[in-house]
């Protein structure tokens, strides 16, 4: 029998529930289901970025060429080189 799930004031108190106990305990991940939420938005954080205005221009040469809002072009332009990033420092296990 798996342990119940307790009651959570706000989003604070359950998220540091979870980073502090393991979910298996509370749920029977066998029988999950996988489900696809199609308008799930990521949420998002707006930040204020000073560029060299060179820069910008040829974002928004870009952006143009490509036909996306130079904003969107610069999003995919850093998730890209973060997840290389990632690649690169991240190490890989090594095969027998």
């Amino acid at each position: 029998m798996k342990k119940k799930i307790p009651k959570f004031a706000n989003e604070d108190a359950e998220r540091k529930f979870w980073a502090e106990h393991d979910s298996t305990e509370y749920i029977d991940w066998s029988k999950a289901k996988r489900v696809i939420f199609p308008n799930l938005k990521p949420s998002t954080k707006t930040i204020s970025l000073r560029l060299p205005k060179a820069l910008l221009e040829q974002l928004k040469l870009l952006a143009h060429k490509r036909d996306v809002p130079y904003q969107s072009l610069l999003k995919i332009f850093l998730a890209e080189r973060v997840e290389q990033e990632f690649e690169r420092t991240t190490p890989t296990p090594h095969k027998s």
